[in-house]
């Protein structure tokens, strides 16, 4: 089985350290919620699960994949929504890791951009100008395009960040059956109650400790009770 742990992981930039020692895991199937004040170090985390910045100490195992085959999903401020292309080629671009050099995509990866779009409901979109779609639409388009890069983990940053409450649940329904599929998903979120509605375990970055447990073990510890009657 996948997945994915860290053991003791801390991060800085220069001498501020942003991401204190902090342990975790996540299964195939599973969603883990990334939760914390604005400067706790979620971005930071990130980052260092996706090799783009180097930690100061500790370790990040993948099991059953590589490092190369994550999935990620950038928040809508990180990420250019006025695309001078089509849905079906910003899908395909997600393919980019796997082509080597390649210079024209095989059927393989056609039918994977195919299935992704697919598995968002999206398909429907494939000939579309990408900076005409709405915002739910563009996220679902976002999507179908990590997923062709994920082979076992997806990384979210605030996926439904900007969206309206019916394409936000619309989200978390894709979201669902990517679990159900054995998709292991790691998941920041400033919508709290509708991320631990998906997650079965939860992170909490706190300053220089932090909680690492089930959502059962979260929802009734401190960290809980301290952030959620602020999150309310």
């Amino acid at each position: 089985m996948h997945s994915m742990s860290c053991q003791n992981l801390t991060a800085s930039y220069g001498s501020n350290t942003v991401l204190h020692p902090v342990s975790f895991f996540v299964d195939a199937g599973e969603a883990l919620c990334i939760l914390g004040e604005n400067g706790a170090g979620k971005s930071t985390l990130l980052k260092c699960l996706l090799r783009l910045h180097h930690p100061d100490g500790g370790t990040i195992e993948t099991h059953g994949f590589l490092p190369t085959e994550i999935g990620y999903l950038p928040q809508q401020t990180d990420t250019r929504r006025d695309f001078p292309a089509s849905v079906w080629e910003v899908v395909l671009s997600g393919c980019l890791n796997m082509r080597g050099f390649l210079p024209f995509y095989s059927k393989k990866e056609k039918k994977i951009a195919t299935e992704n779009l697919k598995t968002v409901g999206a398909y429907d979109l494939k000939n579309k100008s990408f900076s005409a779609l709405s915002g739910g639409q563009k996220q679902r388009v976002l999507l179908a395009r990590a997923l062709c890069s994920a082979k076992k983990l997806l990384i979210l940053d605030e996926p439904a960040a900007g969206l309206d409450p019916i394409a936000a649940s619309e989200l978390l329904t894709i979201i669902e059956a990517l679990k159900q599929n054995g998709m292991a998903i790691i998941m920041v979120s400033h919508d709290t109650h509708s991320a631990l509605s998906v997650c079965e375990r939860v992170l909490h970055l706190s300053g220089q400790s932090s909680f690492f447990g089930t959502k059962e073990e979260y929802l009734a510890s401190g960290y809980a009770r301290d952030f959620l009657g602020g999150a309310k």
